[in-house]
């Protein structure tokens, strides 16, 4: 072969290679990681708290009656059960009328709401005027006793919210009740629990109330 021919192929296959190698397709970039996403801590859920057991009925309540014992909701009576009895003297002076109050319980008493009510000679009762509006019974509550009243003990006292202004005129007699007493504790000088009976004292009330049954426990 000639020297001319020689170098042709050479050079055919030089220029056949350049082509070639421009002809390469570029090199893809890799893409770049994901970003890391900074991670959120999720608290778990906290337990809701067990609800509080509703309080028991006291063990201790008196004879006939049930509750848990508190003013709110004190151990409740029925009928003609009483606590304490309550005569007026027929004696009213100028801080109102007298009563005679006797603890019938076997528990000191502290607390006590009384109510009052007026009658006329034919034994009709009486509305309370005073400086208020027209009602059928008068009431007065708190520690009304002047300390504590000792199982059995007899004392005599005037109430400070039935004043001899709150008599009506024409009045006969006057009745009164005690609806509702705490019984002190052991310091006396608190009231440990209550106690009440909402059936003596209804806004209409004959003369003589609830009377106990013969042979009834007092």
């Amino acid at each position: 072969m000639s020297v001319a021919k020689q170098t042709s192929k050479v050079l055919l296959a030089t220029l056949l290679g350049a082509f070639a190698l421009g002809c390469e397709e570029p090199p893809k970039e890799e893409s770049a990681p994901p970003k890391a996403t900074a991670s959120v801590a999720v608290k778990a859920p906290t337990a809701a708290p067990k609800p509080k057991p509703p309080p028991k009925p006291r063990e201790d309540c008196p004879e006939g009656s049930s509750g848990i014992g508190t003013f709110d909701k004190p151990c409740e009576g029925s009928g003609d059960a009483r606590m304490m009895e309550v005569e007026w003297t027929g004696k009213t002076e100028e801080k109102g009328p007298k009563f005679a109050v006797t603890n019938k319980s076997d528990k000191p008493i502290l607390h006590g709401t009384v109510v009052a009510y007026f009658y006329d000679k034919k034994g009709k009762q009486l509305e309370v005027t005073g400086k208020d509006k027209p009602r059928p019974k008068q009431t007065c509550s708190g520690n009304i006793f002047a300390g504590q009243v000792k199982p059995g003990e007899k004392i005599y006292v005037f109430f400070s919210c039935v004043k001899k202004s709150h008599i009506p005129e024409g009045t006969d007699a006057i009745e009164a009740e005690v609806k509702t007493v705490g019984f002190a504790d052991e310091t006396g000088q608190k009231n440990e629990f209550y106690w009440k009976n909402e059936d003596l004292v209804p806004d209409e009330r004959p003369k003589g109330g609830l009377k106990k049954a013969k042979g009834k426990k007092k």
